[in-house]
């Protein structure tokens, strides 16, 4: 049964809030200042009817949006938009008592997401291949996709029609689509195990349309072209699944600021260096420790240290950073530390950073929260903040990133 809402804010994750009498209700698609009806169950309602709305409220890019669950905020205007992603970085710095300067969003341009994880499931109607729809299950089939890069665009049909060729299972499995400079690098999860004819139809498939890889369940079913992704001038053959930033101009504008605060750095640490998007760039100007967990990650950047022309030393080690974080006495030997850690932050790495005497390090995060709580480390262990920049790499998402350039004064001899 549907009932009448007035929305007071948005919430964390996109949605709109309504306060009600027995507790807040949170609705999708909807804006501050709304009077909607919706159909509600607990604390959450899918919305029925806009019957009041916001002079914030826009004309949304995609046809499917309302329907998939890809995007939160198509429907918001664009500048309360950013102000909106501004401020949930901006909040978890002062639940964290950091009282800073943070600077305007830097905005994402649509068709710029060069990897999309897309849902594909055999119905009797045919493959079906796109995003789910809201908090559900079910899967809305993409004609069009506002946020990525044309290539992958463009190719949606090619794509449903390999999904459905290597498609073993009746269950919905995954499929990671990443633009590289060699062509498209197709990645299945859980898509069930293919006989040796189907096997062969994928292999020919792949070679028929120019794709650079397939990969199933982490086994390169075939690779006519490495995919190799460029950081500054090293082009590294990028692993199958590998950790990638979103879009292109994201990772270039975190790799600037990074780049710009330890150009003085004659010897820099990478902490979860992945496959190299900021070592090899810093590479340029210091001689370069990348540390990393995962050794397909570490082995492409070696790969792409030695084949680039003009950089200095490239040293690499294999560690887990959660277990046995760098000591401050191992971060001593460097003049500035970068590190970007997974959602869950770095809070052992940074009490350990918080001891040392490194001059200059740059924290990059994708979890407000997590980075508003290392940076206070950071800061409690005599760090001040230079500029805190947060960065949109997530169109219309509730998800953003964040820079923070710290400086340790030197101590009086």
């Amino acid at each position: 049964m549907s009932a009448r809402f007035t929305i007071d804010r948005l919430g964390a994750q996109g949605d709109g809030v309504a306060n009600t009498e027995s507790g807040q209700v949170f609705i999708p698609f909807t804006l501050a200042g709304e009077v909607v009806t919706a159909a509600r169950e607990r604390d959450r309602a899918t919305l029925m009817a806009v019957l009041e709305k916001s002079p914030l409220r826009v004309e949304p890019a995609c046809r499917h949006f309302g329907d998939c669950g890809g995007c939160a905020l198509q429907h918001l205007e664009d500048s309360a938009y950013r102000a909106w992603k501004r401020d949930k970085l901006v909040h978890a710095l002062k639940g964290a008592r950091i009282e800073c300067d943070v600077d305007d969003l830097v905005p994402c341009e649509p068709h710029t997401r060069r990897r999309v994880t897309l849902s594909a499931r055999r119905t009797e109607a045919g493959l079906l291949l796109g995003f789910n729809r809201h908090m559900s299950t079910q899967l809305v089939d993409l004609d069009e996709c506002p946020i990525a890069l044309p290539q992958i665009v463009g190719a949606l049909d090619l794509l449903r029609e390999l999904a459905s060729l290597i498609c073993a299972t009746p269950k919905p499995f995954h499929m990671t689509v990443t633009v590289t400079a060699s062509g498209l690098d197709v990645v299945a999860f859980d898509s069930g195990c293919m006989g040796e004819r189907q096997r062969q139809m994928a292999v020919n498939f792949v070679i028929r349309d120019g794709l650079a890889r397939l990969s199933v369940d982490g086994e390169i079913v075939i690779e006519p072209k490495k995919p190799v992704v460029m950081f500054g001038a090293a082009a590294v053959p990028v692993p199958p699944g590998s950790f990638l930033q979103a879009t292109e101009p994201a990772e270039q504008t975190m790799a600037d600021l990074v780049g710009q605060h330890l150009a003085r750095a004659k010897k820099v640490a990478d902490l979860f260096a992945g496959c190299g998007s900021f070592a090899l760039r810093l590479a340029a100007k210091s001689e370069v420790h990348a540390v990393e967990g995962e050794a397909a990650a570490l082995a492409a950047l070696d790969r792409g240290f030695r084949y680039a022309p003009g950089l200095k030393r490239v040293t690499s080690e294999k560690r887990d950073l959660f277990r046995r974080p760098l000591t401050f006495k191992e971060l001593n030997a460097f003049d500035g530390v970068v590190f970007d850690p997974p959602r869950a932050g770095a809070e052992d790495q940074c009490r350990q950073i918080a001891r040392s005497d490194v001059p200059l390090v740059a924290a990059v995060s994708c979890n407000p929260v997590t980075f508003a709580r290392d940076l206070a480390i950071l800061l409690a262990g005599g760090y001040r903040l230079r500029r805190v920049t947060p960065i949109d790499q997530f169109l219309w998402s509730a998800h953003v990133e964040a820079v923070a350039l710290l400086e340790k004064p030197k101590k009086r001899r």
